[in-house]
């Protein structure tokens, strides 16, 4: 199923130009073909999510955002500049922040060394007492060994080291997998604080319903493209239908 322009669309836009615009986007790991066209736009200051079943792109995609995939072709286009061909550390400097499922926490390092090690890359990143007030562990486990930390705290400190770099655009891939409950409120607080000082966020989550809490829109993802888009006010009314996509 071909997703249309009008679904494309940020809803609310109203002919506001889209922060990101993904189209045609392509990408393999080695031989193997992954995506295999996705379009979508994101406006500034959304949330939307992609969901899908295990392995359908959702994310390679945001990894050939990030430009952190062997090959890719299409378009990825942030506030109208083209970075297919950039490489990934020129597209964080353009203000895209990603925090991978595994968080890449380094267990050699310190919480606050693991917080401080990416480089800022412009103005507008969040102070540490900001990201402390965010997530209050990590101020009371600054000195220890990042990966001493439980799952929750880690995937704390991930988002807190990108929120500190003046990414405006923050890619995150199941940022709740594996947590507690009580984590997962507080990352679902944490995400609309950030919505409401106007960051801009891609999410990638397998529960829908921790989904439905924070989102604007929700994107479809079967094999490697894009076949639905759903308000996240329409949700409950398409739930039998977001059931046939993620085989619940």
């Amino acid at each position: 199923m071909a997703i249309t322009e009008a679904a494309r669309a940020p809803a609310g836009a109203a002919g506001a130009a889209p922060l990101l615009t993904v189209r045609g986007l392509e990408a393999w790991y080695g031989e193997s073909h992954v995506l295999h066209g996705i379009d979508f736009d994101v406006a500034p200051g959304e949330v939307v999510t992609l969901l899908g079943r295990n392995g359908a792109g959702k994310t390679t995609t945001l990894k050939s955002i990030m430009g952190v995939i062997g090959k890719r072709k299409g378009s990825v286009a942030l506030e109208g500049k083209e970075t297919i061909d950039l490489p990934s550390r020129a597209i964080a400097r353009l203000g895209i922040g990603f925090v991978p499922e595994e968080r890449g926490i380094y267990s050699s390092l310190s919480v606050e060394e693991n917080l401080m090690l990416p480089p800022k890359i412009r103005e507008g990143g969040l102070s540490l007492e900001r990201i402390f007030t965010l997530f209050p562990n990590l101020k009371e486990r600054l000195r220890s060994q990042g990966t001493k930390l439980s799952g929750g705290e880690q995937q704390m400190l991930a988002i807190g080291r990108i929120l500190r770099t003046g990414a405006h655009l923050l890619l995150l891939d199941e940022p709740t997998e594996g947590l507690a409950p009580v984590i997962i409120e507080q990352i679902g607080r944490t995400i609309a604080e950030l919505k409401r000082e106007g960051f801009t966020i891609i999410l990638v989550e397998q529960n829908f319903r921790f989904a439905q809490t924070v989102a604007d829109r929700h994107y479809v993802v079967e094999q490697g493209k894009v076949v639905d888009m759903i308000p996240n006010a329409e949700l409950d009314a398409n739930i039998d239908k977001l059931h046939r996509y993620l085989g619940v």
